[in-house]
């Protein structure tokens, strides 16, 4: 079995994000049961209930730590379940959760050459002290056994493919063109199996196009966390919240003949769960017809703590 629980559903700022007076999130702050608040994008996996490896450490990730019993310390005056964090990106809402992390207690990060280069560029993360917390590198289509920092295999195997996205926006390159600079490895999805069982779940929380080889690492899915960031390319731009496109910023949307739901519908995939959703994104309000559209089309939204077991 594989234990998948989500430990935040939005985009960057959550939901409702700090500085935003829209109608959905003062519909949140005022505790509106159909405008669910969201911390930032994460996702906590486990064969055993006892160890989670953890997708993305969001600036989060103390909130999320603090609501969730399974995150808890349970051994001694010092300990933790969280055995390793997988990031996916070097975006700020993927990284910045590390910090809360520096207490000296051990786990294991994983993460491709690119964002470990991210870290490395940045001396704040040498808070993590490297004789405490271990790394590992992943290489896009390799499968690597997920293991925490006592090197005990959890039974749970990791396999990361490239994804179309774009490099994080701090790092942009101004004289680098149209991909601002963007390599292979800035953008990964994952596929987490169990050994010897067949359930597999995916993981793609940042997306600018679905080719082939995304609909091929989606078909026969268990279980897939897709990029819900916005209903419509431009939605930022008409709600005048924004001036970015979902393109500009390494996002597909939801909708339309280019959105997600059309280019998956065709897909063998038995769970489909958006996540990373933006707060200008109405699919977030449980009475729109956004969020009824898409539940149309068998997709659901994910929630803070919602839990699901992979048999």
């Amino acid at each position: 079995m594989i234990r998948v629980l989500v430990l935040g559903a939005g985009a960057g700022g959550g939901f409702p994000q700090w500085n935003s007076n829209s109608d959905g999130c003062r519909r949140a702050r005022a505790g509106d049961p159909c405008a669910r608040t969201a911390t930032q994008a994460s996702v906590g996996v486990s064969a055993d209930g006892r160890r989670w490896f953890l997708i993305n450490a969001a600036p989060d990730l103390r909130e999320q730590i603090n609501r969730e019993p399974h995150l808890h310390p349970s051994e001694g005056l010092r300990s933790s379940p969280i055995a390793g964090i997988i990031l996916t990106n070097g975006d700020v809402d993927a990284i910045a959760g590390l910090l809360h992390l520096r207490e000296r207690t051990p786990f294991k990060i994983y993460a491709h050459p690119r964002i470990f280069a991210v870290l490395d560029a940045n001396p704040i993360f040498k808070v993590l002290a490297p004789d405490v917390v271990t790394r590992e590198t992943l290489s896009t289509g390799t499968t690597t056994a997920l293991c925490g920092p006592d090197g005990v295999d959890s039974g749970l195997r990791l396999t990361p493919f490239a994804v179309s996205g774009k490099i994080a926006l701090y790092m942009e390159s101004a004289g680098a063109g149209g991909n601002f600079g963007t390599q292979e490895g800035d953008t990964i999805g994952l596929e987490i199996t169990r050994d010897g069982q067949a359930g597999r779940v995916v993981f793609i929380a940042n997306c600018a196009a679905v080719d082939e080889t995304v609909r091929a690492r989606c078909a026969g899915a268990d279980l897939l966390f897709f990029d819900g960031t916005l209903w419509r390319d431009d939605e930022m731009v008409t709600r005048r919240e924004g001036v970015k496109t979902g393109r500009r910023m390494g996002h597909i949307s939801m909708a339309g003949p280019e959105g997600s739901i059309a280019a998956l519908a065709d897909l063998d995939i038995r769970r489909r769960i958006f996540i990373h959703i933006n707060n200008t994104n109405t699919a977030l309000l449980s009475d729109s017809p956004e969020r009824a559209e898409l539940e149309a089309a068998g997709w659901r939204v994910a929630e803070d703590g919602m839990e699901v077991e992979i048999p």
